[in-house]
């Protein structure tokens, strides 16, 4: 069976609607991606991160009408003009094959392994976490993700209680539990994330210490270990609340930083914690400290 793709390339503001008409379309599947050459776009507190210019793609049957969803589409984003597109028939394929091409199991530092569901463990003496690509970032693909799953590996130490700011897939959640933090708050400003760290933890028996909410349902307190894999402005912004959640001789953990911001982010965070940089991964790097006591 053959199906249809259709791939817009749209700016920021109407890349949410463009998905959700061509889901209300019964799409089989929408994505987004970064359009080629595109910059990394670092949203507002309370907004959702897209790129700067971005292609949604929705995967139809061949059925569909395609003259009437352009329409459609030209119709709801009037007086905009319909956004560039190109639609192409693909043929089938194993789905589950393609994916498994890029997404197979990896180790990070001595213990840490993501495995798939579809793998058989083989490492079984090492600390291994289950985890399929979904809707919600964070498979430790990333080089952001990878810094902070290596952090955890070399530095957690067991019993600590965590907060994982930015939770996504949850996989730093339960990644601090597998390597014996006593509990772990996760948050994140989307809901579809915490329903997904919650499915992922339950899939890796862990889900009786983790506690997940949105910015707005989290009590504070202060915690052994904070870690925000976010972006650099949103960082700086919530430099005062985060430091706040961290006991005196706590560590902070901060990821999904450009190595050229590093300054700026150690600059507003040595208020509260001798910063520094732990380690770079390409043009990415981990930011690290532990709060001063006062």
């Amino acid at each position: 069976m053959a199906w249809l793709q259709i791939v817009f390339d749209v700016d920021i503001d109407d890349a949410q609607a463009v998905a959700e008409f061509l889901e209300n379309a019964e799409a089989l599947a929408v994505t987004m991606q970064e359009s080629q050459g595109g910059p990394v776009f670092e949203p507002a507190l309370g907004e959702a991160p897209l790129w700067a210019t971005t292609k949604v793609i929705g995967l139809f049957e061949t059925t569909v009408d395609s003259a009437a969803l352009l329409t459609g589409l030209g119709e709801l984003l009037h007086p905009k003009p319909l956004p560039e597109y190109h639609l192409a028939k693909l043929a089938d394929k194993v789905w589950e094959r393609e994916w498994l091409d890029d997404f197979k199991p990896m180790q990070f530092g001595e213990r840490l392994w993501i495995v798939p569901t579809v793998y058989e463990i083989k490492q079984a003496n090492a600390v291994n976490i289950r985890l399929d690509p979904g809707l919600a970032f964070g498979t430790g693909t990333h080089e952001t993700t990878a810094l902070c799953l290596e952090w955890l590996d070399n530095y957690l130490v067991p019993g600590c209680q965590v907060v994982d700011y930015g939770c996504g897939s949850g996989i730093l959640s339960i990644a601090a539990l597998k390597l014996g933090a006593k509990s772990v708050d996760a948050i994140d400003i989307d809901p579809q994330a915490l329903q997904a760290t919650m499915a992922n933890a339950k899939a890796n028996e862990v889900e009786s210490k983790l506690s997940v909410m949105l910015p707005s349902g989290f009590c504070g307190g202060q915690f052994d270990v904070l870690m925000a894999n976010i972006l650099a402005n949103p960082l700086i912004s919530l430099a005062e609340n985060l430091s706040s959640y961290v006991l005196p001789g706590g560590e902070i953990v901060l990821s999904g930083i450009l190595f050229d911001q590093a300054d700026e982010v150690i600059k507003t965070y040595n208020d509260y914690f001798t910063m520094d940089l732990i380690r770079r991964k390409n043009e990415w790097c981990l930011l690290g400290g532990t709060k001063i006591k006062k």
